[in-house]
């Protein structure tokens, strides 16, 4: 039953994590002007299209795509969080609607001009199911663009608070680099063998490399990164809060120490993947 598919992730975002990110919303919007800005330059939607927003979150891709479609444009922003749902609709634009819904089964019609994400779509137990269930929602000629992360050892706002926290939590297995999460498109070849199958044409695969703009605090840099992001997952199984504290103070220490001109800004390395339908 479809009910029972991604059960993990929509059970995550639906819940503290979900709330997190709604707190952390506006700098996350600052941290990932970057990629933003990549992304959108690759979409290049135009005055009254219709968009469809995976993974939209607290909205705001999808009020930048209101913006640049118009009013005789529309956008649908999907999501499976209710709290980051919360967020989106309450500043909403008159030509932007949300939707609480998983990509992977909604059943999408064929109305959309353009498919587009900003790192939503990397969570789906099957994403060449999901992608072919969001193929359906392609009119003929749609574009999809999305970003997506590179490999976790090219991304510094990933390895450099995991490097500074690793000394205070327990060892873990090494992750599964094709099970659902941030990380799981990080091999281009993988992602064009999914969107092929699902249906798209014309798949091209660049980088991305930016920064991770998490302000001039670099205690306020660490709260971020240790309340969501990667780490926040480990420290979710650590009871101990002596245990946290540490590593929230390693952490902020090693972003002290790679501030450049009053800001901390790790590199980011992404994927910008287009295709069409």
């Amino acid at each position: 039953m479809h009910e029972e598919r991604n059960a993990d992730q929509k059970k995550f975002w639906d819940g503290p994590t979900g709330q997190k990110w709604v707190q952390y919303q506006t700098d996350m919007d600052r941290n990932l002007a970057d990629a933003n800005a990549g992304v959108l330059r690759l979409a290049a939607a135009k005055p009254g299209e219709r968009v469809l927003d995976i993974g939209c979150g607290a909205g705001q891709t999808s009020y930048l795509l209101a913006a640049a479609v118009g009013p005789k444009g529309h956008v649908t922003g999907v999501d499976i969080s209710t709290p980051l749902l919360g967020a989106a609709r309450s500043h909403a634009p008159k030509n932007a609607e949300f939707i609480h819904a998983d990509a992977a089964f909604h059943p999408f019609k064929p109305e959309y001009d353009l498919i587009f994400s900003r790192f939503g779509v990397m969570f789906f137990d099957d994403p060449a199911e999901a992608f072919a269930n969001i193929h359906k929602a392609a009119r003929p000629g749609a574009r999809l663009a999305f970003v997506c992360w590179r490999p976790v050892p090219e991304n510094a706002w990933v390895v450099t608070p995991a490097a500074a926290a690793q000394p205070f939590l327990p060892p873990s297995p090494p992750a599964d680099p094709l099970a659902p999460g941030p990380f799981a498109f990080a091999d281009p070849k993988r992602v064009e063998g999914i969107l092929t199958k699902a249906g798209f044409r014309n798949v091209k695969i660049e980088k991305l490399d930016g920064r991770m703009h998490l302000g001039s605090s670099a205690e306020n840099a660490a709260l971020q990164m240790t309340n969501i992001g990667p780490l926040s997952r480990a420290l979710n199984e650590v009871e101990d809060e002596a245990v946290k504290d540490k590593v929230r103070a390693a952490v902020t220490k090693a972003f002290e120490a790679m501030k450049k001109d009053g800001e901390v800004a790790p590199a980011i390395a992404c994927w910008l993947v287009s295709a069409s339908a």
